[in-house]
């Protein structure tokens, strides 16, 4: 695959979705997790969403389970803690493998163009995706949606 933009996902409402219809747009895709440490970047991640949404970037998060088992429940389950505990509104889809050999085609993109390479590590990992689709950054779960890197990126990638 050498663009992100042929890649299918399914969403949280179970539609294939092509990722070409995110084309113009900058993307931050995101890894989640409901019991993990880092669970509260929820609320940031939210609030990025509600920053940029009209400038043009979209937050896509993908539930993990993944790593330690944070994310055990259904897809149901997951909408529903999120949106009780953290308003999220940006686009949720289905639970995805992102490490081992049954590895989503979308992380087999974003860890092969990435730099560093290599799998993911743990759960709220981001990839900062500008309008044409070329990947502009990996960002370690440490970074927080606020982190004012990451928001630099974010700014340049509107431009």
């Amino acid at each position: 695959m050498s663009s992100i933009y042929d890649i299918k996902v399914t969403t949280a409402q179970d539609e294939s979705k092509a990722l070409d219809a995110y084309k113009g747009s900058a993307l931050l895709i995101v890894n989640l997790a409901s019991k993990c440490g880092f669970t509260p970047q929820y609320k940031g991640l939210q609030e990025l969403y509600e920053a940029y949404t009209d400038k043009g970037l979209t937050v896509l998060g993908f539930p993990c389970n993944d790593f330690g088992g944070q994310e055990p429940g259904s897809i149901e389950e997951i909408q529903q803690f999120c949106s009780l505990n953290f308003g999220v509104t940006f686009p949720l889809f289905e639970k995805v493998k992102i490490v081992g050999e049954d590895k989503h085609p979308l992380y087999q993109w974003l860890t092969e163009h990435s730099e560093p390479q290599g799998d993911v590590k743990w759960n709220f990992e981001k990839f900062l995706i500008g309008k044409d689709g070329q990947l502009l950054g990996r960002y370690s779960s440490q970074v927080t949606p606020e982190d004012d890197g990451l928001l630099a990126d974010i700014e340049q990638a509107l431009k």
